[in-house]
């Protein structure tokens, strides 16, 4: 344990907004300097030992994809903390699919830069942190007695291709989606006593930990987008769009719904039209959508993408 418990555009160097970025090295070497202070190992800092009480939530409810549905109306609280709990197994299960896509992405970066960099060490001090949350989520859902949710293989080959085609703007703004849409819900989590200790723990970690490489992803970002061509752009927006929808689409897997004998064709047709979910996902979104437009990757026809998301 070393803690307690991110013609052609401008090429300036600034976005939209005016703002430049700041010097990458020497963010890099406070970042740096931040994980050396303050940094988890979740297989020791997380209690595992420790029991599951039978009548604390999974995740906050209004949080839950039927919260303020008939469906949710028709469950028993028993249910509904299994629901609960299923659904925040699936939302840490489709985190190890982006955080494994997130670290190719890095890695594609960085490779044959030299190590010696600040900006270098700091992208495999982000891997070392995802690959410790890919750690603590999967034995979240171990403990928990839930299956090991994950996309539907028609999704994970759009990841791989995902990361075959894209990278700069493009790459660090799909990290930066997932990331900051987590980092809302858990900073809810983390703070509500109704909800399982462990959610609120691995919560306190990722939260800690994304906000160093969500720093880092905006100013990569900033720096980056005002040297696209406009033909780049456009397909960034598209690109950057496509990731919002699909993880957007895809942190509640269908199976959730099962674990309390729900059709799950069914929920998912109701949680898609939910228009609570729908409105905590907007609001979650609300910071992250207002960057990506201020830097130029949301607008356009892309933004469709955003609307059918509820992310806008």
């Amino acid at each position: 344990m070393t803690a307690t418990l991110s013609t052609t555009m401008p090429t300036d160097g600034t976005g939209q907004s005016g703002k430049k970025p700041v010097d990458r090295e020497a963010l890099s070497a406070r970042l740096l300097g931040s994980a050396a202070k303050k940094s988890y190992d979740p297989v020791v800092d997380i209690d595992w030992a420790a029991p599951i009480p039978d009548d604390l939530y999974g995740l906050s409810p209004e949080w839950s994809s039927l919260y303020g549905t008939p469906l949710w109306d028709s469950l028993t609280e028993a249910q509904r903390v299994t629901l609960t709990i299923h659904e925040y197994c699936s939302i840490s299960g489709v985190g190890i699919w982006f955080e494994c896509l997130l670290m190719q992405l890095v890695l594609k970066d960085i490779y044959g830069e030299d190590p010696a960099q600040p900006h270098v060490q700091w992208a495999l001090t982000e891997i070392a942190d995802e690959c410790r949350h890919s750690v603590m989520f999967a034995r979240t859902a171990e403990k928990f007695g839930a299956p090991s949710y994950q996309p539907p293989a028609s999704i994970l080959r759009l990841g791989k291709a995902f990361v075959k085609r894209f990278d700069g703007p493009a790459a660090y703004a799909a990290i930066l989606v997932a990331e900051e849409i987590l980092d809302i819900f858990q900073r809810d989590l983390m703070k509500d006593e109704r909800v399982q200790p462990l959610t609120r723990a691995t919560s306190q970690i990722h939260v800690v930990e994304e906000a160093r490489h969500m720093r880092f992803a905006r100013e990569e970002i900033a720096r980056r987008t005002p040297e696209l061509s406009r033909w780049q752009l456009r397909r960034h927006r598209a690109g950057v769009a496509t990731v919002a929808a699909i993880v957007a689409d895809n942190l509640v897997q269908p199976e959730v719904y099962a674990s309390v004998g729900l059709d799950p064709r069914e929920a998912k047709a109701v949680a898609r039209a939910n228009t609570h979910y729908g409105d905590k996902l907007r609001d979650a979104s609300t910071g992250l959508v207002g960057f990506l437009r201020d830097v130029g990757l949301v607008g356009g026809a892309s933004e469709l993408l955003w609307r059918r998301a509820h992310l806008v």
